[in-house]
Parts: structure tokens; sequence; C-alpha cells
């Protein structure tokens, strides 16, 4: 039996009692009256704390509990206690709720939370950004009719959660995503997007550079090859033939030679340390050294001078700087015509910076091809730059030496007039001379 209808039952034994002593004192039409009175009353008290608790119902606050009386006064204060004990626990649900929400805007993923019949129902700026959402008029919206990819539907349609789908993004930046869906829920599933833009151009990198080595490893492997049979096929071989066809077999072996020597290096490049020892390089002695390769490249067909106007040397690794400019200058040396002439210089610059160059009066190229040089294997002519003996990855070689020199290369050409290369270097790369 609860306290309260043990109290109730101890208020209707006191009421009866006291009627019943009245009617055996005045008479029971006395009592039976001050029985009714008392009833009265008592209900009356009841019923006023009644309307108290239905009017704070109406408008319920922990802090505007009414004050009872009696058994009320308990009552009221239970009732307070447990709507305090309901107002902590909303406000720790409403900071677990911020907390999640909080993490779920963090995320460097997208995140799409779906109902039973795929509507949106919270969505995060990642999110948004990844399908082209309005976070806040598409929210209950169906996702099918937002993004309107057919393999998208055909994807929400088979309600697969084991594999992802890779989809370009509706968005103008072109980028591509992989969604997955996850269910959390009886009824809601989470709807996944991942960036992997860059992931993909690292791959298709990957492919085009197997593809171009295997191309560029074939052509001379085959004209080896094909003199080889031939040699093979004939009984007797006169000394004309013999020595052709060994000077072509040099030629096609030493440009097999010259292809792994730049893969080689420019994997030694791409895998050494971030933080190189660097070293005081002399810079006369480079250009020294530089000049007489040109020339030895040149052999006589180019007129070839050095300007030295600086009076710094360069703090870093000599052999991967020599590389780099090496190539400038062979580049130079291979496509500019006989006649031609070719300028190396070390020069300063405002601000402290230096520069190294090589400008040519060479056949030049056009300026749509001047952001895709330093890629690897990148030809703006694929047959004239063979027949030159280019490599293909010469310039994407200069392109990791500067970057692990804090250097920037700058290229300015216009076809048929000739090219300048410039390598700039920063106060911070700059030695005194010694």
């Amino acid at each position: 039996m609860t306290d309260f209808a043990r109290r109730s039952l101890g208020w209707l034994f006191a009421i009866s009692s006291i009627a019943f002593g009245f009617s055996l004192i005045y008479g029971p039409e006395i009592g039976l009256l001050v029985l009714c009175g008392q009833l009265l009353l008592w209900l009356g008290f009841h019923l006023h704390h009644i309307g108290l608790l239905l009017r704070w119902l109406e408008r319920p606050a922990p802090g505007r509990i009414p004050e009872g009386y009696g058994i009320w006064h308990n009552a009221f204060m239970a009732l307070y206690r447990q709507a305090r004990k309901q107002k902590q626990s909303k406000r720790k649900l409403a900071s677990i709720l911020d907390r999640f929400i909080n993490a779920g805007e963090a995320m460097p993923d997208g995140v799409v939370v779906l109902d039973e019949y795929d509507r949106i129902e919270w969505v995060n700026p990642v999110g948004v950004e990844h399908f082209g959402l309005d976070p806040k008029a598409d929210v209950g919206n169906q996702i099918l009719n937002l993004v309107r990819q057919p393999s998208f539907h055909t994807y929400m349609a088979a309600q697969s959660y084991s594999q992802p789908l890779i989809l370009h993004s509706p968005t103008p930046d072109e980028r591509v995503l992989s969604i997955q869906l996850v269910p959390f829920d009886i009824t809601r599933k989470l709807l996944l997007s991942r960036d992997i833009t860059q992931l993909e151009r690292v791959q298709t990198v990957h492919r085009d550079f197997v593809a171009n080595v295997s191309h560029e490893l074939r052509t001379p492997l085959t004209v080896v090859g094909g003199f080889l049979e031939t040699l093979s096929d004939m009984p007797e071989v006169d000394d004309a033939t013999l020595r052709q066809f060994l000077a072509l077999m040099l030629e096609q072996s030493r440009r097999m030679q010259s292809l792994v020597e730049d893969l080689l290096t420019l994997s030694r490049i791409e895998n050494s340390p971030r933080s190189m020892q660097q070293e005081t390089v002399n810079m006369d002695q480079l250009l020294d050294t530089l000049m007489v390769e040109a020339e030895g490249l040149s052999q006589g067909r180019h007129q070839i001078t050095l300007d030295n106007r600086c009076r710094r040397w360069l703090r870093g690794n000599v052999q991967e700087l020599h590389s780099a400019f090496g190539n400038l200058v062979s580049n130079a040396v291979r496509y500019t015509p006989e006649g031609g002439s070719i300028t190396l210089a070390w020069q300063e610059q405002d601000e402290g910076r230096a520069v190294f160059s090589v400008s040519d009066t060479g056949i030049g190229i056009p300026r749509e091809h001047l952001p895709r040089l330093t890629e690897r294997f990148y030809r703006v002519d694929r047959g004239r730059s063979r027949g030159n003996g280019g490599t293909g990855l010469g310039l994407a070689i200069v392109k990791h030496v500067l970057a692990r020199h804090q250097a920037r290369l700058e290229v300015h050409s216009e076809p048929d007039k000739g090219s300048c290369f410039s390598v700039i270097f920063n106060a911070e790369q700059l030695a005194a001379r010694e």
C-alpha cells in the first residue's frame, strides 16, 4: 500500500470517528452533517491541489513546481525531483548530440543521415560540398531527387552495404568520390563519401608511367633484336654491313642506358629524405663544368656563352643540382638548330635572390604545352624528342631537385624564337663565396 493510500485511509478514519462522536453526543442528524462537511472540505482540499497540478502540467518547469500541503507537499516535491532529473538528462543528451554534430561536421569525409525513405535528416558540410546540396532547403528531401546520376540510383536501389561506389561528383570541380551506404539503425542509414580524386590521379600517373616506360624501352629493344636476328640469318656478313649494324645497335643501347640512368636518378631523388645534408656548392666550378659539357654536346655547332655575375654560391646537394642544371643545358643544345646561340647565366635578383638560367635561340615551345613540361615522359613533339636523344624525364628530375632546394622553375618560350629556363633560389639557399 502506498503512502498516499495509507494517509487517505487515516484521514477517512479520523473524519468517520469525529462524525460518529458528534452523532453520539448530538444525534445522528448532526453527525451526518459533520461527516458531509468534513468530506466536502477534504474533497475541496484535493481538488485545489489537482488544479495546481493541472496548471503546472500545461507549462511544466522545475522552477515553478506549486506549493502543496500535507500529502500533496510530498507529491509535489517528488515531482520536482523527477523534473530536475529529466532536465539534467535532457541537458546531457543535448550535450552528447552537440558533440556528435560537431564531430560529424569536423569529419574529413561527407556524412548524410537518411531515414527509411532515403530522405535527408542531416548532412555535414563536406557532404554538402560533395553532393552539391543545400543544408537548409534539401533537408527532408529524398537524396535520389537531388543526385540524379544513374549509377548512384542503381547503387541505392541495390542497398549494397559491402562495396563502395566510385562516383564522379555532380559539382563542377570534377571530383571522384568513393560512396558507401552504412545502416546504423532499424530504419536509418549513413551515406558516407570520400574524396579520392588525388588517389585516382596518382593511379593514373602510375599507369601512364608504366606504359610510357614500356613504350620507351620497346622501340630500342625491337631495333637491337631485329639487327641481331638479321645478322644471325645472314650466312656471311661483310665488314661495312657489320659496322653499320653495330653502330645502330650501340646507339639504341645508349638510348636505353640513358633512360635507365634517368629512371634511377628520378627514383633516388624521390626516395631521398626531405631533410638532406646541405653543403656549400662552388658555383664557379659547377658553371665551368656545365660549359664543358655543353660544348661537348654541341661539338661546335652552337655559340655558347657564360654570364657569371653573381658573387654568391649555393647551399644544397651538388650532385642533384648538377643533374638538374645539366638537364636544362642538354635540352638547350638538343633543341637549338646549328648556328644558334646558348647562354648560361648566374645572376643576382632583388630581395637577395639568385637565378640560374639557360637561354637559347632554338625551336621554342607553344604556350599550351608549358604547364605540363615537367610531367614524366611528356613531349611536345614525340618524334622530334626521340630523334634528339631525349628520354622525357629530364624536366621531371629538374622539378624534384628544385622542390628539395626550395627553388622554383620559370619558363618563357616562343615558337621559332627560343626559350629561357630560369631557376630562382631564395636568399635562404644562398651562401657566401669561400
